[in-house]
């Protein structure tokens, strides 16, 4: 059945039912709803091309990926698909070798002069962003994986980064650790920032002095835990305890300990942020891995839902979601040795 018969056969015209089966704002919801039903009564299924066609949209969705946390953007892609999967609109994923904040802007500019997209996903956003500003500018609809202190507005779901570090690092203090390294993201972005003011603020609460010897900012990667935890482990006195940003940091903090005949949950202890990833579990670590948990996978569903509401009509000002992380405790994280180097 062709649009033209369908919207013929329920007496709306082709335009009406084409923004109604899209989610348009000026439908009434009442039309909406009556359409979808006819059309699932009917069995009718609108070509794709033609509703771009009646509509003006393009049908997808923009994402940029950088070469970093590929093993984190393939769980946050298969949330916004879970979501997308039946609303006939594609995921456009634009890669770029590396993380050029001028090519990136010139990028969306493309993408706004080409109409291939109707929204994109912002990740890694900095306190300032600049992509912001610009997709504001641009009227490109978007919305931020994590949050920025811009002034301009903008719709974000973040997770609060600050309040899980503070929490680890408060735990590590309560079981007698004075000495805590810090394994942070990259540095300048607002989720690393906000991580270094909790790690900060739990180490000030309890009269223990900050060292910038204990902190790094790097990729979240096996390779980078592994370097900084042996060079910190090799310092006299060496850390007892280490907050790693990621599994994959706490992987090579484990690797580090095994290679100086260490054992993590005795001779030190280790809290890591957990993704909740499922080629990758803190249960099965041994020792057990004490977390943070966040589902990545659950933000790319939520965000996916909320870019949809947007495109509906929903105002970037009505979203700002700031998610809880849940701290599991398990064998990784135990009271400092008694005989640890003061």
């Amino acid at each position: 059945m062709k649009l033209k018969d369908f919207a013929q056969h329920i007496g709306l015209s082709p335009t009406t039912v084409s923004r109604a089966l899209s989610g348009y704002p000026e439908v009434s919801e009442a039309t909406r709803t009556r359409v979808a039903q006819e059309a699932a009564r009917l069995g009718y299924r609108p070509n794709i091309n033609a509703v771009r066609l009646a509509t003006g949209r393009a049908g997808a969705i923009g994402v940029v990926m950088t070469k970093a946390g590929d093993y984190q953007f393939s769980e946050f892609m298969s949330g916004m698909a879970e979501r997308l999967s039946g609303e006939d609109i594609d995921i456009l994923i634009t890669p770029m070798a590396e993380h050029d904040a001028r090519d990136e802007q010139q990028l969306y500019r493309r993408l706004v002069e080409s109409r291939r997209v109707d929204g994109v996903v912002i990740h890694s956003p900095r306190p300032d962003d600049p992509r912001i500003a610009l997709l504001n500018q641009l009227k490109l609809p978007f919305v931020v994986h994590g949050r920025s202190a811009t002034d301009v507005p903008h719709a974000w779901l973040d997770i609060d980064n600050e309040g899980a570090i503070r929490r680890s690092t408060e735990h590590l203090l309560d079981l007698g650790h004075r000495r805590i390294a810090l394994l942070n993201g990259r540095a300048g972005l607002t989720f690393t920032t906000h991580r270094l003011a909790g790690f900060k603020a739990a180490l000030a609460e309890r009269g223990v002095e900050f060292d910038p010897k204990l902190v790094t900012h790097g990729n979240f990667t096996d390779e980078i835990g592994f370097r900084f935890a042996r060079s910190a482990l090799e310092q006299r006195p060496r850390p007892t305890a280490f907050v790693a940003g990621s599994m994959m940091t706490a992987l090579g903090v484990y690797r580090a300990a095994r290679s100086m005949n260490l054992v993590v949950g005795r001779d030190i202890s280790v809290i890591a942020h957990d993704d909740v990833f499922p080629y990758l579990t803190a249960e099965n670590m041994a020792p057990s891995l004490s977390t943070t948990r966040s589902s990545i996978r659950s933000a790319g569903t939520r965000i996916a839902d909320l870019l949809l509401q947007m495109l509906s009509g929903r105002p970037a000002t009505d979203i700002a979601e700031l998610w809880p992380v849940e701290l599991i405790l398990r064998e990784s994280s135990r009271p400092v040795p008694k005989d640890a180097e003061e």
